[in-house]
Order: structure tokens, then C-alpha cells, then sequence
């Protein structure tokens, strides 16, 4: 259905394949990318580019951003989970690579910071949840981690910009995880890509080692952003004392990596 190599613009060969029905670009988002929602033949599509190789406003440049990409592009050849669309392929292009997912209906949960207390967004929605639902969505995540950790995948510019929650089917959906690699490795950047929400303090020191203990923090991180108010204050946090336990540990202590913290999730849950 999709070719594998095409000669013309990533947009000008979607119209002919079928309906553009999205666009998302720099009015959603700063990192440079373009992309789209196609409909083929009754099915529905989301394609992401590399966007226009002149423009040099986000931080990575052109080159910068096709290699995320096709980093991105190895994750969804290599990893499967209900949490991810389904990966259909990398079609090359004059203007780089286009990735093609399934098109996931859903919510984003990422909200610009002077709207997160804002109780009519996606993120607010999700946080006024039942706990029990939260929760449910936090176990399908950690779940993801563990394949990917599984796999040798460490999380970065993990943020709550990269879920969408179907609020009807009550299926959360884990998007654009261009900036994992396969780890450990250091951080070559000093302050790494992502939400300081969100982040482990290695990522914030160049040379420090970035590894599934990162990633293990992140994830208690998310936690804590989503079933609380991003403190360790108890009275905010919404789950029960052993899951509660789990995170704290995460977050001072911590786990020597992410199948410690999975572990011990799934002891609290139980």
C-alpha cells in the first residue's frame, strides 16, 4: 500500500495515496517534525517526517531530526505492545524518512504549562480519573518499559506529551519515543531533552551514566506527576501505602534498575 521509496514530497505523494485529514507541525509542537493523518482505503494512518529540511528554527537540525527518526523507526521494528501502534514501515524520501503507525484515537495528554491547572484539559481529565483507572493505564505503561528494558531501550524525553488517552475505550497510547536509545550510555548533552517533571538528575549532568536506572526513575516520576500532585506528599498521592512505597523508593534510594522497580510494582499491585 505504502511505497517503500518515493521521489516526490512526503505531502504531495500522501494526497495521492489518500485523504489528509491532519496536519501537526510547528502550531502543536517545537521539534521541527511534520506530521500527518491519512486515510487509505478506509483505514487511518499517522505518517511523521522529518519537516522541512531548510528549516532551522527547532534546536536539531535537518539531519538531526532524520536520525531520531530512523532511531525511532529500529524501536518499532524491534519492540511490539498494545501501548504502541502498529509500525507499518519507513518510506524513503528526497526530504528524509516517513514512519507509518496505525492512527491512534486519543487525547494528548502533554499540555503547555500555563494551562495545566486548567480542569477542561486532557491532563487535568485524566488526573480527576478514578484512581483504579489511573493505575490500570500506570501497570499497561510499566508494562511498555519492561519490553523495552527487556530490550535494551532507555527512556529519554519521556514527558506526558508522549500519551494520548482514549477517555471511551479507557486505552492509553505511548507516542514519539524518537529520543530512546539503546543503552547504558552518557549523557552527551548536559541538560538532556524533556520535562524537568519528568527527569532523573543524571540527565541533567553531561558524562553521567543514563541507563534502566533511569529509566526506572522517570517511570516513578510519571507516576507521581499523574496519581499525585509531582511531590512525595502522601496525602496527594491516590494510590495505596505499597504502591506509594514503591515510588518513594524510586525516587530517593532508587532501583538499581527498571526490572527492580517493575518487580516491586507488581508486589504492590498484587
Amino acid at each position: 500500500m505504502f511505497p517503500a521509496v518515493i521521489d516526490d514530497a512526503p505531502i504531495r505523494c500522501l494526497e495521492r495515496l489518500g485523504e489528509v485529514f491532519a496536519r501537526f507541525g510547528a502550531d502543536t509542537q517545537d521539534s521541527g517534525n511534520v506530521s500527518y493523518g491519512v486515510a487509505v482505503d478506509g483505514r487511518r494512518y499517522f505518517v511523521k517526517t522529518a519537516g522541512d529540511p531548510g528549516d532551522t528554527t527547532p534546536y536539531l537540525d535537518f539531519g538531526g531530526r532524520t536520525a531520531l527518526l530512523r532511531t525511532a523507526a529500529r524501536l518499532a521494528e524491534t519492540v511490539r505492545h498494545p501501548l504502541l501502534p502498529a509500525f507499518h514501515g519507513l518510506i524513503e524520501s528526497s526530504e528524509g524518512p516517513l514512519l507509518v503507525y496505525d492512527w491512534r484515537d486519543g487525547d494528548h495528554l502533554g499540555t503547555p504549562s500555563h494551562r495545566r491547572h486548567d480542569p477542561g484539559t486532557a491532563f487535568q481529565r485524566f488526573r480527576a480519573l478514578p484512581a483504579e483507572e489511573i493505575l490500570a493505564a500506570l501497570d499497561g505503561l510499566l508494562d511498555l518499559h519492561r519490553v523495552l528494558d527487556s530490550a535494551g531501550w532507555v527512556q529519554g524525553d519521556f514527558y506526558d506529551g508522549a500519551l494520548l488517552y482514549d477517555f471511551r475505550r479507557r486505552r492509553l497510547t505511548v507516542v514519539d519515543l524518537d529520543s530512546y536509545r539503546l543503552g547504558p550510555y552518557r549523557n552527551d548533552m548536559g541538560r538532556m531533552f524533556g520535562s524537568s517533571r519528568f527527569m532523573a538528575p543524571e540527565e541533567f549532568s553531561l558524562s553521567a551514566p543514563i541507563d534502566s536506572c533511569t529509566t526506572a526513575y522517570v517511570m516513578a516520576r510519571t507516576v507521581l506527576v499523574l496519581l499525585a500532585d509531582g511531590t512525595l506528599d502522601r496525602d496527594a498521592f491516590r494510590g495505596p501505602d505499597p504502591v506509594y512505597a514503591v515510588v518513594q523508593e524510586a525516587v530517593t534510594t532508587r532501583y538499581a534498575g527498571f526490572a527492580d522497580l517493575h518487580r516491586a510494582w507488581l508486589a504492590a499491585r498484587g
